[in-house]
């Protein structure tokens, strides 16, 4: 007797976008052992509630009960290969009969569902292909990490339906003859025409002629349309930039519409990955490409059409990489300071981009926009702590490297880098201050400082605050001074060797900003034992004196003002303890 295998039409069980972890077989275990309650070889099904679709479900989506935010309704079904039978519990009978549902109109396609040999599902290994039965055309087998099997993007939804003279494996809608390459549906389709066109620009001809497996996400005549004609005109006419837009296009593996799953990262042939999400009933590329037409399927890969380009940053201009971000206030401000041919050029340049809260508008802003962009275009990763960093404005830049933190100056690196066709973007989380003169100058050019400035100079550590360092200080300000008792404070500054061992106190010889302060840090002082370091509600605290204003550069470090004198916890004579406590007390209680 011949044996069949038969890939037949069914349309009540629809594919599901949701992610899972086990190929089919274990999907199916897990659906049986939560179905075995009911009977023998049962299965749980999950349906969407408001519809006809229905998947076998796995851990995560057993717990969670949705798909794509909607809610499912658990169901318990017979498994593959089995019936109930009548007074039995569960579904005890294997089906004996070889019975086909094809509606008549389909006819003229059963042989392209039919396979001249018996094949059960673990037959069905993924990758493989079988000449079917018309034509010796090939069905093509793919297996996803969700659990799912495709025959031709088909879904299979239920499998080793067994009979007399061959099995059965139901589909979920009619395959069609696979004849052409994927090159082919966009060499004729002609809503494919500015596609077709770029691919031939950008030398890909070949690529998707060849075998393979790709996946290519078509964007129409329309999508290309969208783009601001300058814009597409550039990226048209830059080889390099055009072939990383059309490979950002295109994945390494065949993914079938079924396997697209929400919340699943895409890679893509041009190194960066495409976000899948749900808008609807639809599918989505990046938070907004819709996928309208599905599994145009070719001998090398499959086509899903989508309504808007895809651009991947390493195809745009730093001025493009800044649209639509979180950086848009400065980005107005570096073209308002006549720096947006320096943005949307050629150069290789890095651009320190504050976020948009990190923006205060002030007169100095546009003066200090030129420092906020490098002579060459950097990657994060290869930053390291002191290393300098040149300007447009001709200053260096310290990079400051910490625990949980990567700062340049001040300014601390917020989110992923950015890079693009030529430069890089870096987000910082505010404006950066370059250094200005040493310490002691920034003390000096400070009101706030004057009482400190003569401490420094009566305690003899003046030279120590203009060598090269590097020097933290927190800088106690006149008030800090002020509330210590006038008589005390007299007996302070007239005593130079018990104010300098309280002013090295507020002094570490390392550079660290507000930005490398965690919720616990410890600084080594110039005398004395460690200092106690946090974050509060975006201040820093010093032994829980808070900073009234930080980081003030200074070419040999960084000065952070304190409004009191910070407690000591090493020895000094009594008296002067006494007038710390003091100007302690005060402090808190302000």
């Amino acid at each position: 007797m011949q044996h069949l295998t038969l890939f037949t039409l069914a349309i009540t069980l629809i594919a599901t976008i949701c992610l899972a972890k086990s190929p089919y077989q274990s999907v199916l275990q897990h659906s049986r052992i939560r179905g075995r309650q009911h009977g023998p070889n049962v299965c749980a099904m999950q349906k969407i509630q408001g519809t006809d679709k229905k998947y076998f479900t796995n851990c995560k989506q057993w717990y969670h009960r949705k798909i794509c935010g909607k809610p499912t309704v658990i169901s318990y079904e017979c498994c593959p290969g089995y019936e109930k039978l009548s007074g039995e519990k569960g579904c005890p009978e294997i089906l004996d009969a070889l019975v086909s549902n094809v509606n008549i109109e389909l006819l003229n396609a059963l042989h392209y569902h039919m396979v001249n040999r018996r094949l059960t599902s673990e037959d069905l290994k993924h990758g493989s292909a079988f000449p079917s039965m018309y034509q010796d055309f090939n069905v093509h087998i793919h297996h996803y990490p969700n659990g799912i099997v495709t025959v031709n993007c088909a879904r299979l939804v239920k499998t080793d339906q067994h009979a007399t003279n061959g099995i059965v494996h139901v589909v979920d809608r009619v395959i069609t003859a696979v004849t052409n390459n994927v090159h082919t549906f966009i060499d004729t389709d002609d809503d494919l025409e500015t596609l077709r066109t770029a691919v031939a620009a950008a030398g890909l001809t070949q690529m998707l002629e060849s075998d393979g497996h790709y996946t290519v996400f078509a964007p129409t005549n329309e999508a290309f349309e969208k783009i601001p004609p300058e814009m597409l005109k550039r990226i048209l006419g830059d080889p390099v930039a055009l072939r990383d837009l059309l490979n950002y296009h295109i994945l390494k593996n065949m993914q079938c519409a079924e396997s697209i799953t929400s919340g699943t990262p895409l890679e893509t042939l041009q190194g960066t990955v495409l976000e899948v999400g749900c808008d609807g009933s639809d599918m989505t590329l990046n938070g907004k490409a819709i996928i309208q037409k599905k599994d145009q399927l070719g001998t090398n890969g499959v086509v899903h059409y989508i309504n808007e380009l895809l651009i991947p940053d390493s195809a745009k201009t730093l001025l493009e990489l800044a649209q639509g971000s979180v950086v848009t206030t400065a980005t107005k401000l570096f073209v308002d300071a006549g720096l947006g041919s320096h943005l949307s050029g050629s150069e290789a340049l890095t651009i320190l981009t504050p976020q948009n809260e990190g923006v205060k508008m002030t007169g100095e802003l546009k003066k200090l926009l030129k420092n906020h962009i490098l002579k060459e275009q950097l990657s994060s990763g290869v930053l390291y702590h002191r290393q300098e960093l040149e300007t447009l404005g001709g200053i260096k830049l310290r990079v400051l490297v910490y625990r949980n933190s990567l700062c340049i100056e001040n300014s601390c690196i917020a989110a992923h880098d950015k890079t693009g066709r030529f430069g890089s973007m870096f987000t910082v989380d505010k404006v950066l201050t370059p250094p200005m003169g040493t310490i002691m100058d920034v003390l000096k050019a400070d009101d706030r400082f004057s009482l400190l400035v003569g401490a420094i100079q009566t305690a003899g550590l003046t030279e120590l605050m203009n060598q090269a360092g590097p020097h933290t200080v927190f800088a106690p300000t006149n008030d800090a001074f002020s509330a210590l008792p006038k008589a005390d404070l007299n007996k302070l500054m007239g005593n130079p060797q018990e104010l300098a061992s309280v002013l090295k106190y507020h002094m570490a010889k390392e550079i660290l900003v507000s930005g490398g302060v965690g919720s616990h840090t410890r600084l080594k002082p110039l005398q004395g034992d460690k200092l106690e370091l946090n974050m509060r509600n975006q201040t820093v605290y010093i032994n829980k004196v808070p900073v009234v204003e930080a980081d003030l550069m200074a070419t040999n470090g960084v000065v952070h003002a304190v409004g009191a004198i910070i407690k000591p916890t090493f020895k000094l004579s009594a008296s002067l303890l006494d007038i710390i406590g003091k100007s302690k007390e005060i402090s808190q209680d302000l």
